[in-house]
């Protein structure tokens, strides 16, 4: 019976694929045709071109000839690319058209419709689909419900449909491996075959086997900020991709990739899923790091790296400061001095000319505050500007009657004479009027520098300015309460005063500098933006999302990460939730919690849960694997062994291995060690290089986001992982691992895999 079910399908299945050679052979033809349209036109276009300047409508009709012929261009390069991506799609969708059907019934029609789900739509006529885009409102109901009436959302309103039969395939090249019927949205075994692929450098989409959860993320249209609180592995990152997939697909027209964006942990894994959108379809949205986008503002500063931040030590005096200038209670700071600033305490500039001041700070000072009280900020910046123009060009006559400009005028050449004349030739009356053109010429071209500066608001001074914040920080916090003594506050003003002067500024600082410049200047963020995801939320500081908040005020957030994985901002991520809850609308608000991990064995899942003392909730996926093996060398010399001889078994068994350490110095001592014993390994030193095959070596910092089939934690000794408060770290290194995980330790095993049950992993 099974097999005629499958014999069935596979003839719907080949039907359906010789319909889209078809299309393939006629996107192809388009292509060509615009090909050769285009190549056509602009033969023409230099044959018909004779260009007729001699005239004024000469120049208008050789103007309206050249726009056409643009608009033409325009248009062939349209349809090309059109053709082009379609033809593209349509050769992946040859592959596997489709990999589920659901029949069902809706209220008041005849009879019970049946559609395939795939990667992309799919029709041989107009409105006869022979595939529906997996996002389309109808395939919800493949992966949300079971059989019999489910509801699902559509641009009309809800829908109720009976489901009759959910059916799922294995596709390869045409042929259909496996199909079977499913109460559920995703079987098991589909699941797990989708998992059990080996890992590579690049992320795959997950389309084919998204879980309930994460469909409620996908498709989520309604909230201001959706909280996405997911276990390591989980499907956090693929279900917020196929999120960006959809939200393209469904505001098509509306949206496009450049109006979301999203900030990942660090630029390797940026590298990683650059796939996944093209796969689904769609551009790749904007990627970056919280710390590219501050960079990318402040290009004359150094800013701290994430590797600086991750090595420094801080005393604990210095730890009270950074959750300080971490928190919301700093923001609302920050925006009380920058609203003070409507009164009194703008820092001023002299602007300079010809080596003297031309707008005094004190006289700049003066228009600034002459303004009425209700001016805000932005309004009094403005005003300012409009006064020193207004001034500027009132000084043009007066400098023009300078000795210097007299001079400037009589040593100029007659080539100088016939450059300031241009393109139109001067009848002056009298030798009078023939010096003040020059005159005004030259002076015009000296104030230039004046005129830029006023307009770039060079007169304000946001170095003194972020100083004189810091200093006035007192008298806004009552420090105390922080446990921040006065002296302390005053010494790590010192030190920001000599990083500024030294050109550079610490991660904690660059927030606030960047928005009270945002303050001083009126910016009111970036408008377009209309989504903004942001990755590993638990190593952002409130003060970071607050300001991330105000600088794409129009756009709605999704936030994904794991509180169990907090390195850098350690406690600080048990209060985010409650923060985030005074940022956004609480209606308005939807958490969803992924407590499923998909990425690891059930043995790896079960051992680096134990790692956290009271970690949010982690079940295992039932995938059976090897217990994880811990191996404590007694000698340095000892454990590298161990590392090569396991190294050499996960190759033989075609495993990538990511050997991870706890800073960039260990590791950068492990690769020359590794290289001397003849191991090829590549090391990943920055955020910046590429996921490279083979065997890789990486900080722990660094490894964020990212999965490997066989993970070795090298040196997990007592000398490394003593502390508690790297708990989430060393949980963080092992929830990687896909396959196998590996800790050597030399000498004494840290004491933090204490919590883990004995009969959870292998001691050698």
């Amino acid at each position: 019976m099974a097999e005629t079910i499958k014999q069935q399908e596979q003839k719907h299945l080949d039907a359906v694929i010789d319909k889209i050679k078809v299309a393939e052979q006629k996107s192809q033809e388009r292509i060509d045709q615009a090909t050769s349209d285009e190549s056509g036109i602009r033969k023409n276009f230099e044959n018909d071109l004779r260009l007729k300047t001699d005239s004024y409508e000469g120049m208008m009709e050789t103007a309206l000839s050249v726009r056409q012929q643009q608009q033409l261009l325009g248009e062939r390069q349209n349809s090309w690319q059109h053709a082009t991506d379609e033809l593209q799609t349509l050769k992946k969708m040859e592959q596997t058209p489709y990999f589920a059907r659901i029949d069902f019934h809706e209220q008041g029609e005849p009879k019970t419709e049946k559609i395939y789900i795939g990667l992309a739509s799919f029709s041989d006529e107009p409105d006869r689909f022979l595939v529906y885009d997996w996002r389309a409102p109808i395939s919800s109901v493949y992966y949300d419900g079971k059989l019999g009436d489910v509801s699902y959302q559509t641009p009309d309103g809800e829908q109720t449909v009976n489901v009759k039969l959910k059916r799922q395939f294995q596709i390869e090249n045409g042929v259909i491996k496996t199909v079977f019927d499913t109460e559920e949205a995703v079987g098991d075994q589909m699941l797990l075959d989708a998992l059990s692929e080996q890992s590579d450098t690049k992320m795959k989409s997950i389309v084919t086997t998204i879980q309930k959860e994460q469909n409620q993320i996908i498709r989520d249209t309604k909230s201001d900020l959706l909280f996405v609180q997911g276990a390591a592995g989980s499907g956090k990152t693929a279900a917020v991709l196929q999120r960006v997939a959809y939200l393209l697909y469904r505001y098509r027209g509306k949206l496009t990739s450049g109006q979301v964006i999203l900030f990942s942990p660090n630029q390797l894994f940026n590298d990683y899923i650059d796939q996944v959108l093209p796969e689904l379809g769609e551009q790749n949205m904007i990627q970056m790091t919280y710390y590219q986008y501050a960079g990318r503002r402040l290009p004359k500063l150094k800013i701290e790296t994430l590797a600086q931040r991750f090595s420094e030590q801080y005393t604990p005096a210095e730890q009270r400061i950074d959750t300080l200038k971490g928190s919301l209670a700093f923001y609302d700071a920050v925006t009380a001095y920058a609203n003070h600033l409507e009164k009194e305490d703008m820092i001023f500039r002299n602007i300079n000319f010809r080596g003297k001041p031309f707008f005094t700070k004190e006289k700049i000072h003066d228009i600034y505050y002459s303004f009425n009280e209700n001016y805000r900020l932005f309004n009094r910046l403005d005003g300012t500007r409009e006064q020193l123009i207004k001034m500027l060009n009132r000084r043009i006559s007066s400098e023009m009657r300078t000795k210097w400009v007299e001079e400037a005028v009589q040593d100029l050449s007659r080539e100088e004479m016939n450059q300031m004349k241009g393109e139109d030739p001067q009848e002056f009356e009298d030798g009078d009027k023939e010096f003040q053109f020059y005159a005004r010429k030259i002076v015009m071209k000296a104030f230039t520098p004046i005129r830029q500066a006023v307009v770039r608001n060079r007169f304000l001074s946001i170095n003194s300015q972020m100083v004189h914040m810091l200093r006035s920080i007192p008298a806004i916090i009552d420090l105390s309460d922080y446990g921040i003594s006065k002296e302390d506050w005053k010494s790590s003003v010192e030190r920001a005063i000599s990083d500024i002067k030294h050109g550079r500024m610490t991660l904690s600082n660059v927030s606030a500098y960047l928005y009270l410049y945002d303050k001083m200047t009126g910016k009111k963020g970036e408008r377009d933006i209309r989504y903004v995801f942001i990755d590993e939320i638990q190593d952002y500081t409130p003060f970071q999302l607050a300001y991330l908040k105000f600088s794409f005020p129009r756009a709605r957030f999704t936030l994904l990460g794991d509180l169990n994985q907090a390195i850098f901002t350690k406690e600080n991520s048990k209060t985010l939730l409650d923060e985030l809850s005074t940022m956004f609308d609480p209606d308005k608000t939807r958490v969803v919690q992924l407590t499923q991990s998909y990425r690891s064995t059930e043995q790896i899942t079960d051992f680096t849960r134990h790692i956290l003392v009271n970690g949010e909730a982690v079940m295992a996926f039932d995938r059976d694997g090897d217990l994880p093996n811990i191996s404590v060398g007694r000698s340095r010399e000892a454990t590298l062994q161990r590392l090569v001889k396991q190294i050499n078994t996960n190759e033989a068994d075609k495993e990538t291995t990511a050997i991870i350490g706890k800073s960039l110095a260990d590791c950068r001592k492990l690769a020359g060690k590794l290289k001397q014993a003849g191991v090829k390994a590549t090391l990943i030193q920055s955020e910046n290089q590429r996921l490279a095959p083979g065997v890789i070596i990486v900080p722990s910092f660094l490894a964020k986001g990212l999965e490997f089939d066989a993970v070795v934690v090298w040196e997990a000794s007592d000398a490394e992982y003593h502390d508690d408060d790297e708990r989430q770290l060393l949980y963080t290194i092992c929830s990687r691992a896909m396959h196998r995980l590996t800790i050597l330790a030399t000498d004494k095993l840290s004491p933090l895999f204490g919590t883990v049950p004995t009969d959870e992993y292998v001691m050698e």
